[in-house]
């Protein structure tokens, strides 16, 4: 006989999960007991929302599901944003939630939500388990479609008489994963749309990749001599440095490469979503008449044709595509060959720095780190203007150095560090910050040290949310609304949780300062105090508000 912790538990075992993140509550004591010698690591956050970012960065690092535990109610609805993440970013996660006891059910008790309601359109599945002896079905069925398909957070919730409670039951198994598979006929029929074309484009992105697919991406369109653009915050998917390699399609793109996608006459999307990003608010792609021929891999068939009609679509992920393209004839001295060329050219002239105000330059600290920073080091960020600098100028050069949220979440890229140093203490981590964005998880500082994390953050201070006000001012201008702040002294900060902290004023000192924090060997924060005109790599906040004042 075990208590419903204890089973849960020895299904994480059996699942392989050797960490999980975790907000304490007394709805779930039992799961923690379960824990308690367990040899699973419990990385004890300091609020729900960077526990959950931390769990789905996790995932994406892995590719096994993000496993986190947090309390009833609050607990379960600040975690929301991280699940978010997971949904949108189609990353596996599973998260367990402590409940109320069964019997004070549908009496509004103390924290009492219904967690298949609130997050039955905001996860993958979300369930409530009744009975302790069926832990294992759900638990197996759980993690299977954390997995499976589309990837995706599965919300597990635990009413804390049922997990408390014993029950003598066999475990389960884990599932094998499962996903669609390309043929050799399915691969063949994607080269022959590919012989009638002239201006062809490849989109690489969406879930399951991993250093394999990288490679074989590459090998494909070596043999093809095909362009590739990576989607939003997927540019880990390819060497940057790679001669087929074109740029990202995302936020802050470059208008050559939009450009280059509305003058494309076919799409071999692989593996991504063509979703607002992508596609640039659906202006570049429009649904209604795409004007060219789509051929569209995606794990879940139900967003095949769903917004974008395909010519040939093929319920599966990019890397299995893959599995099969690789093994196709190569197309010699295709028609495409100069589009491709220039394509390339204009990545590389994009690449060349737009010289921004101040004494410290956001565009010359990027370059530094590119090609300075170790080729397998983790580079992380959150949402706001500043991470433009990082998607033009820094050069991805291995798969699994890019953590990122599509769905533009702020407060990810800190927790997302902290997940990523723990996974891979080794390597080297750099969280890429603003000031607004550092602020909303910087908590979990304390989680970092606690657990020995050690990850190096660089913080662009323009004591504003940039993004917001960017927009402000094109729509607004002048009338400056709620997006300054009061920001604290950061590297003071880092110092008071026990890390390492640097105050850059001037550019050409933060070489030193980044020495100086890598031989800290522990968490580190580098401020970089930017000139207020600072707000995008090309335009200033001045010329920003002209554009509003002249629309």
């Amino acid at each position: 006989m075990r208590h419903g912790g204890q089973i849960l538990v020895d299904h994480l075992k059996a699942e392989r999960v050797h960490r999980v993140f975790s907000v304490p509550g007394e709805s779930f004591l039992a799961a923690l007991d379960g824990l308690h010698d367990s040899g699973v690591e419990n990385v004890v956050c300091r609020q729900e929302g960077g526990a959950a970012m931390m769990a789905e960065a996790h995932g994406k690092l892995t590719g096994e599901p993000g496993v986190l535990f947090v309390t009833r109610g609050p607990g379960a609805t600040n975690a929301s944003a991280g699940i978010h993440v997971a949904m949108q970013d189609s990353t596996p996660m599973v998260v367990f939630v402590g409940q109320i006891a069964r019997g004070h059910r549908d009496r509004e008790a103390f924290q009492e939500v219904d967690y298949r309601a609130v997050f039955g359109t905001l996860a993958k599945w979300a369930c409530e388990v009744d009975q302790t002896e069926r832990l294992p079905e759900y638990l197996a069925r759980a993690f299977h479609m954390a997995r499976s398909g589309r990837p995706g957070p599965v919300v597990v919730a635990l009413p804390e008489d049922m997990l408390s409670a014993r029950a003598d039951v066999p475990d389960r198994p884990a599932m094998p994963r499962t996903n669609g598979h390309v043929t050799t006929s399915d691969a063949q029929a994607i080269t022959s749309v590919l012989a009638e074309s002239k201006t062809p484009l490849v989109i690489a992105g969406g879930p399951g990749w991993n250093a394999e697919a990288a490679r074989n991406l590459a090998r494909f369109s070596e043999a093809h001599d095909l362009p590739v653009a990576c989607a939003f915050r997927r540019q880990d998917f390819m060497d940057n440095r790679h001669r087929n390699y074109v740029g990202d399609l995302g936020v802050g793109m470059n208008p050559k490469l939009g450009a280059r996608l509305v003058d494309a006459d076919t799409l071999i999307v692989l593996g991504s979503r063509l979703g607002d990003s992508v596609t640039g608010g659906y202006e570049l792609l429009n649904p209604a008449a795409t004007g060219k021929r789509i051929v569209h891999v995606y794990p879940d068939p139900d967003e095949l044709g769903r917004v974008f009609h395909a010519d040939l679509a093929l319920a599966a992920t990019g890397p299995d595509a893959l599995a099969a393209l690789v093994h196709t004839n190569g197309t010699d001295a295709p028609v495409w060959a100069d589009w491709t060329r220039s394509a390339r050219e204009e990545y590389e002239s994009h690449q060349s720095p737009a010289t921004t105000p101040g004494e410290v330059k956001l565009e010359e600290v990027v370059l530094w780190l590119s090609e300075n920073l170790p080729e397998d080091a983790i580079v992380t960020n959150g949402a706001g203007n500043y991470a433009t600098w990082l998607h033009r100028y820094f050069s991805f050069k291995q798969h699994g150095t890019q953590l990122a949220p599509t769905s533009g979440s702020m407060g990810y890229g800190f927790p997302a560090a902290v997940a990523a140093s723990l996974e891979h203490p080794d390597r080297t981590v750099v969280a890429w910050l603003g000031d607004g964005e550092f602020q909303m998880t910087l908590n979990e500082m304390s989680t970092a040290k606690q657990h020995g994390a050690n990850p190096i953050a660089i913080i662009a201070n323009n004591g504003r949310y940039g993004t917001i006000r960017m927009h402000q001012e094109r729509t607004y201008p002048g009338r400056v609304s709620g997006t300054d702040m009061a920001n604290p002294d950061f590297a003071a900060l880092a110092r008071a949780y026990g890390g390492h902290g640097e105050t850059v004023t001037d550019g050409a000192d933060f070489a030193a300062a980044f020495s100086r924090a890598k031989a800290a060997d522990s968490l580190a924060v580098i401020e970089l105090v930017l000139d207020p005109q600072v707000a995008t790599p090309n335009m200033t906040l001045d010329a920003l508000r002209a554009v509003g004042e002249n629309r």
